[in-house]
């Protein structure tokens, strides 16, 4: 078997992880612009070279405490089936494999755990693998394709 490759970052002390195929690229953290109309989950968008990217507030979505914006912070930029998103963590730990027999499956620990699809134990902890495909929900999805497209018109 081979090993599944996740890029694994930090919010507080919680660690999480996405496989590196959906990971674009890790940014030095900077100021976000307000998107009216987006869902609440939503803090802005940035513009990375042309290309306008929705930033997602996941410490609003893991229901972790609000905090500031820290200079240390890392601007996580990933891929979903649906379009590229981005967001704000502590710190990116780097790339590490990891083999399947590793992992426990999210539903055999509880039927909905939200975007979560597989867990690791560590030896110092658990690390939630994360599905961004489910990040948003279909409504909050929609909202934010609307309030993206009356920002391009």
């Amino acid at each position: 078997m081979n090993a599944l490759r996740l890029v694994v970052w930090t919010l507080d002390a919680q660690r999480f992880a996405l496989p590196v195929v959906n990971v674009e690229r890790i940014l030095p953290a900077f100021e976000v612009t307000a998107l009216p109309d987006a869902p609440p989950v939503v803090s802005g968008i940035v513009n990375l070279h042309g290309r306008i990217v929705a930033v997602v507030d996941v410490r609003r979505r893991f229901q972790l405490p609000q905090r500031e914006l820290r200079l240390s912070d890392q601007l996580l930029l990933a891929r979903t089936s649906r379009r590229h998103l981005a967001f704000f963590v502590d710190s990116v730990e780097g790339v590490a494999p990891y083999p399947p027999d590793a992992m426990v499956a999210a539903e055999a620990i509880a039927p909905d755990i939200g975007s979560v699809t597989a867990v690791v134990k560590l030896a110092d902890g658990l690390m939630l693998i994360q599905d961004l495909d489910r990040l948003l929900s279909l409504d909050e999805e929609s909202r934010l394709s609307e309030a993206l497209s009356s920002q391009a018109a």
